[in-house]
């Protein structure tokens, strides 16, 4: 049998779907945490989750997946991994996640991005297709770099959160 992954890293859970590559038949699919995964808010316009917690979950994920359908990993053949957009991961050189991730719907870039779009020019933008850069990851970047220096400084690496799951 050969089979497809898919992943989706959302930010209420983590899924997972194997899908059968000659027939295109789903044989099954998983989803964790069973509960919603937690959004951290430590301040208004803040919202954050511990890219950790997507991994693990998507090793629930996967594990339940493996023992429903009884599977070898080996049979996987190709991965897909969709996932939030706009999600800061930053990483150490040991590869662990320096701070939580400033996930999709955190607003505290704003200010960065809107500068970043005037100091481009809204001509520019609009001319090669760019979205105000508002709630970006850059933006999200930039603002960590502006205003948590020390955990700016460990950053090595940047990736939003599909690729923590292909990195990790």
């Amino acid at each position: 049998m050969v089979l497809l992954l898919g992943i989706d890293v959302g930010s209420s859970s983590v899924k997972c779907a194997v899908v059968e590559v000659q027939s295109g038949v789903c044989l099954g699919s998983a989803h964790a945490p069973k509960t919603e995964m937690l959004i951290h808010a430590p301040k208004q316009g803040f919202a954050e989750q511990d890219p950790r917690s997507w991994w693990e979950a998507f090793k629930h994920a996967f594990s339940e997946l493996k023992n429903e359908l009884d599977f070898s990993s080996d049979a996987i053949v190709a991965i897909g991994i969709s996932y939030q957009m706009h999600g800061l991961v930053a990483v150490d050189k040991n590869g662990e996640s320096v701070m939580n991730s400033i996930i999709w719907c955190d607003s505290r870039a704003v200010g960065q991005g809107n500068q970043a779009f005037a100091d481009m020019g809204e001509e520019f933008c609009l001319q090669h297709y760019l979205n105000s850069p508002g709630n970006l990851t850059a933006s999200k970047l930039k603002w960590v770099k502006n205003n948590e220096k020390e955990l700016y400084n460990r950053v090595y690496k940047f990736m939003l959160p599909g690729d923590y799951i292909a990195y990790r």
